[in-house]
């Protein structure tokens, strides 16, 4: 499963966001991704999510693999998409 996700959160995913979406994202038994401009990685990885610098208006698709993919994808996606 996927979903294509704009991020709305003031100061991006960066620093204290990135830390909360980490522990949402461990919280599912799925897989967890998160992709930008072709570079996909692992959404339970801080060091991953710092990476790809996600500043607010930064579209994302946000991947789930697993027998809780839907759930997870639907917070994740509504955790960045807030304002």
């Amino acid at each position: 499963m996927e979903k294509k996700v704009t991020v709305n959160l003031k100061s991006g995913l960066q620093a204290r966001a990135a830390s909360s979406f980490v522990q949402s994202a461990n919280r599912f038994q799925s897989d967890v991704y998160i992709q930008k401009n072709n570079i996909k990685v692992n959404a339970k990885s801080i060091m991953g999510l710092m990476s790809l610098g996600l500043a607010r208006g930064s579209e994302i698709i946000i991947f789930a693999e697993g027998h809780d993919e839907a759930v997870a994808i639907e917070e994740l996606a509504r955790l960045v998409s807030e304002e």
